[in-house]
């Protein structure tokens, strides 16, 4: 048995609302212990220029070019995450040496698996000198390299989070900017893909017409109506179509105009595309769930919950389970950095759809 690290993971997911930062004490097979964690929330400066990147990405074709205003975010990006540790440690009472290995995932603001694309902005090599910490990080490349969709890359610490439930098969389900979903079976086999929008749409819907960054727990899509020829016309799309695997980029849904609909029923649409597209997902598991848990920003959304509560068997949020929804990812990637650090797999064909089981991501250290 490996000696458990003590690791640290960072996350800036597609829902652009922050850094997300989490310990994690683990051999990369287990998990020894959860720690502290926090998010460091972006301001508007900071998301409007996660946006402008976002913006001149599209149409990229080289993962490595940094054209237009990339280079100038990828360099503040790297320096918010390294202020996001500092934080962090002081806050937590944590001693920078004490943390072993950083898991980065940076920014994503491009991901094309059509064509074996996919772009996260963020420095490992200057992080690692920042903090004075090794850092693991890029680690979608190579699941990519060897014919995978560089995405989910979550659903091997799903595993292990769910080792004691003991009631099988079991789904966990992260709304973030984009929906995804794990599916865990009896045997330990895993299942995994995004399931459609999660809450970019809708927090970009709230911005463009309210000014503010999200449906504060749901209010208006609680009592908004529902349009159903809309929900129709997203869930209408090919990628719904599409056989396993299969991921999807932050803006694949947002050339669908809501227009003419108020705020409220434009929130309670995009609401129902989330957790219809979610229901839906069961369609491609071999065997129902018997429990569906939850995780992610979407879980704070009262409309989603009680929709996904309408549509599905045993639908739990994260924490009644003991766990801490808001840290799951920036666990994950703590939890991927030991598994990068020991060469174990960090994806599979069932999961991305890469041709083996494949390990990954770039080890530096500072110097």
């Amino acid at each position: 048995m490996s000696k458990p690290l003590n690791a640290l993971g960072l996350m800036s997911g597609t829902s652009l609302d922050g850094i997300d930062v989490a310990m994690l004490v683990t051999d990369g097979e287990t998990v020894t212990s959860r720690g502290p964690a926090m998010t460091i929330g972006y301001d508007e400066t900071q998301r409007g220029l996660l946006k402008q990147a976002l913006a001149d990405a599209v149409g990229m074709t080289d993962r490595a070019a940094r054209p237009a205003c990339l280079h100038n975010v990828e360099s503040l990006i790297t320096q918010w995450h390294a202020s996001a540790v500092q934080k962090f440690c002081k806050s937590a009472g944590v001693t920078s040496g004490t943390i072993e290995v950083i898991g980065f995932h940076g920014q994503t603001v491009l991901h094309r698996p059509e064509i074996g694309l996919t772009m996260q902005l963020g420095n490992g090599r200057e992080l690692a000198q920042l903090c004075g910490i090794p850092v693991v990080y890029d680690m979608r490349a190579n699941d990519m390299v060897h014919g995978g969709q560089g995405a989910p890359l979550v659903p091997v610490y799903h595993r292990a989070l769910v080792a004691t439930v003991d009631e099988r098969p079991v789904a966990i389900v992260n709304i973030g900017g984009v929906a995804n979903v794990t599916w865990i079976g009896r045997d330990g086999a895993l299942l995994a893909f995004d399931t459609g929008p999660g809450n970019a749409l809708l927090d970009d819907w709230m911005k463009r017409h309210t000014g503010s960054n999200r449906d504060e727990g749901g209010t208006l899509g609680l009592v908004g109506k529902v349009d159903e020829a809309a929900v129709a016309q997203y869930l209408g799309d090919g990628f719904f179509e599409q056989a396993l695997p299969k991921s999807l980029d932050r803006d694949a849904f947002a050339g669908i105009s809501l227009d003419g609909l108020s705020v409220a029923d434009g929130s309670a649409t995009l609401v129902a595309v989330t957790t219809r597209a979610i229901a839906l997902a069961a369609d491609l598991m071999p065997e129902a769930p018997k429990t569906w848990i939850i995780c992610g920003g979407g879980r704070h959304n009262q409309a989603m919950m009680r929709e996904l509560e309408r549509l599905l068997p045993n639908v739990l949020p994260t924490e009644q389970l003991g766990l801490n929804g808001d840290a799951i990812e920036a666990e994950a990637w703590a939890f991927l950095a030991v598994r990068s650090l020991r060469g174990l797999p960090l994806t599979y064909p069932s999961t991305t759809g890469v041709c083996e089981a494949v390990t990954g991501g770039i080890l530096v250290r500072p110097v």
